[in-house]
């Protein structure tokens, strides 16, 4: 059976789940893997419902189940956003080098920041036995896949999230207050309206809790906040996304991308608009990546440690001790040439444009 993700039916077809499977049976997702993998004491009537269910649904059992099993693979599954976002890469690199030094294999996956590809990313992992996985979720305190994996207790890591619910190891940057850093350096070079280029907030929960920070900061600076522009990580064409917040002498100074490829993208509309970074806006991302040095104007930017944030996820996974474990890494703020003093006034008016509808 094939279920549709999403209200009214719209969205993206998926198979059926373990949480499927026990939703309809009325029992635990432990359970469920108890009957079908034929382990543990269940009921005959237990076991009747949960074999009822997953015929009923067309469950294949071997996903979950078989990454139960106790024989050893010495591979760790990894789930990233992006493979094309360099930060995701670095980190992954990170988990790759740790692996290998502790003789183990990694398996990779990505959900190009689709919530709903998740558990069908996770399942495929799991169904090459991984013995432990490190993942970047969308919201790691909302994520059915994570709750699932705590039901069947098999090891994970966060890197990146940073839950508030208690139990979930995780290895992170503090992004909140990594973000209040970046709005204290752009008012202590005399802006004063700053806005914020984020990241969907349901796609990323780091995008939502930068975003705190940058409400936090201006709120601590006496600052009214500027526009917040909530725009797609993949589609990075942002002047006409950009262009009806820039117009007349309150249009923001400065602006806060909660990502360096959003910031970069933000630099290259502003040029497509007719302004110049820093001269008419400056621009600092998030993130920290290579390539920003090499632009013109060179990226400011929160530098997070990529490859530092994965070695140590595999670390902690490989320890084993991981129930409610938090390991908060070190973040500077890197000087760039898109990020500059005020100007006085805004110098220039945007040019008589017109762009695509989004």
């Amino acid at each position: 059976m094939r279920f549709t993700d999403g209200p009214a039916g719209r969205g993206v077809d998926r198979v059926a789940t373990i949480r499927d499977v026990a939703a309809r049976a009325g029992v635990s997702i432990a359970t469920v893997s108890r009957v079908l993998n034929g382990s543990g004491n269940a009921t005959p009537e237990t076991t009747e419902k949960v074999r009822i269910a997953a015929s009923d649904l067309a469950f294949r059992p071997s996903t979950i189940g078989r990454s139960l099993k106790a024989a050893r693979t010495r591979t760790v599954g990894v789930l990233v956003p992006s493979l094309t976002n360099p930060v995701f890469a670095e980190s992954v690199a990170g988990i790759q080098e740790a692996a290998a030094e502790a003789g183990y294999s990694v398996l990779i996956a990505s959900t190009d920041y689709d919530p709903g590809r998740e558990s069908r990313a996770i399942e495929g992992l799991l169904s090459n036995r991984v013995e432990g996985l490190v993942l970047t979720v969308a919201d790691a305190d909302r994520s059915g896949s994570l709750d699932t994996l705590d039901e069947v207790r098999l090891p994970y890591v966060l890197a990146y999230n940073q839950p508030e619910r208690a139990g979930r190891a995780h290895v992170s940057v503090d992004n909140v207050a990594a973000s209040r850093a970046v709005v204290e350096r752009m008012a202590a070079l005399g802006h004063r309206r700053i806005g914020m280029v984020a990241g969907r907030f349901r796609h990323s929960d780091r995008s939502r809790r930068r975003h705190a920070g940058w409400l936090a900061a201006l709120a601590d600076a006496g600052l009214p906040p500027g526009p917040v522009m909530e725009v797609d990580f993949n589609d990075l064409r942002l002047a006409h996304r950009l262009a009806p917040h820039l117009e007349g002498p309150e249009r923001p100074t400065a602006l806060f991308a909660s990502n360096d490829l959003l910031a970069l993208a933000t630099i290259r509309a502003l040029r497509d608009l007719g302004l110049s970074v820093p001269d008419d806006l400056s621009v600092c991302g998030f993130d920290g990546i290579e390539v920003g040095r090499l632009m013109s104007p060179s990226l400011a930017t929160l530098v997070q440690p990529a490859r530092a944030m994965g070695a140590t996820a595999f670390e902690c996974l490989r320890s084993g001790d991981l129930p409610g474990r938090s390991v908060m890494l070190p973040f500077t703020l890197r000087p760039g040439e898109s990020l500059g003093p005020a100007p006085s006034e805004p110098t220039k008016a945007l040019p008589d444009r017109r762009f695509p509808p989004s």
